[in-house]
């Protein structure tokens, strides 16, 4: 269930303390957590329209990827901000006694999906343990299948790797597979020349927040006003991303990722916005990188139910509020 091996390259930003005016020379780092794409506008978005220099930051992002490890040099503190995935993580963390924490959660939806094959007799939710195979990875299998088996009843022993083919998928119209509702769907459609039946996890009671933004106690510790800063610049980034114009941030995301393109984008965009991935539910009143201890809890006892991780995990280790729930942003909503 470690995630601490896993994904993203450098980032170097330099800080500027703007209350006092001057250039001082703080420098911190930020790292994503896998190529550069539509998933990571709101970070691009604050760089590219000034909306981190306003905060006193100026930020370099880094695309992570398949071939970097990223956590470990926020364990080493060679980085001040990582990119996580969600929660498994961060409560991974607490069962290593790693003091690390997640200050932000910028999405309130992970964008886990299943998907199924129209007019197979599985077009509901209901249906979908009826497949004949499901194709899930390795981490999957791991995690949310077992939530699946627990509390939807899926046959774990249905399932059959995936690995990141679509192929195997469009070829059997009675399998179900994974995927981000922001890509897979949309290479389905372009491979298979149909569109799937989609099933985001988290309406059906995967509640996990992802996209977060993880740093060491000591970074929390010492420089406050830091995190303050680009938890608030991440939140008005994303706003500004979603709701206005986000060209500028599309091309620097373009830039790093030569491979990504504007229909792509164009669709991750749409999708986000459907099925409300970075803007719904508590963000409407605490605004956009939103948490509660509640919900944390909530998918805590589901993960501990499905036998994921180990009940007796002191949760409040793995994660703040103290950054988040002001409303930052909620003026840029469009």
């Amino acid at each position: 269930m470690s995630e601490f091996l896993k994904m993203s390259a450098g980032a170097s930003v330099v800080l500027v303390a703007a209350s006092f005016g001057a250039a001082a020379a703080e420098k911190v780092t930020f790292m994503t957590n896998w190529l550069a794409q539509a998933e990571h506008g709101g970070y691009y978005q604050a760089v590219a329209d000034g909306t981190y220099a306003a905060c006193g930051l100026d930020v370099t992002i880094a695309q992570g990827g398949p071939q970097v490890s990223g956590r470990p040099l926020l364990l080493a503190g060679k980085i001040d901000f990582y990119m996580g995935g969600n929660l498994l993580q961060a409560f991974d963390a607490v069962q290593q006694n790693i003091p690390l924490r997640i200050v932000a959660a910028s999405f309130q939806k992970e964008p886990q999906v299943v998907m199924s094959h129209p007019g197979q007799g599985l077009d509901k939710w209901e249906d979908l343990p009826k497949a004949e195979q499901y194709i899930v990875g390795d981490e999957g299998a791991q995690s949310f299948l077992l939530w699946m088996a627990t509390d939807h009843g899926f046959d774990v022993s249905k399932r059959v790797p995936y690995t990141f083919n679509p192929a195997p998928f469009i070829a059997n119209p009675k399998s179900i597979q994974q995927g981000y509702v922001t890509s897979e769907p949309f290479a389905v459609e372009k491979e298979g020349g149909f569109k799937p039946n989609v099933f985001l996890l988290a309406d059906y009671g995967f509640d996990t927040y992802a996209t977060t933004i993880e740093a060491m106690q000591k970074t929390i510790d010492e420089r406050p006003q830091v995190v303050q800063c680009f938890v608030d610049g991440s939140a008005k980034g994303w706003y500004n991303y979603l709701y206005g114009d986000n060209k500028a941030a599309n091309e620097m995301i373009k830039k790093d990722n030569p491979d990504i393109t504007d229909e792509q984008i164009g669709f991750s965009i749409e999708q986000m916005k459907k099925y409300g991935i970075v803007d719904s539910g508590d963000t409407e009143k605490l605004g956009i990188g939103a948490m509660t201890d509640e919900r944390i809890k909530s998918f805590y006892d589901k993960m501990v139910k499905a036998k994921v991780i180990p009940d007796g995990i002191d949760i409040k280790k793995a994660y703040t509020l103290d950054f988040v729930n002001k409303g930052v942003g909620l003026d840029l909503r469009k």
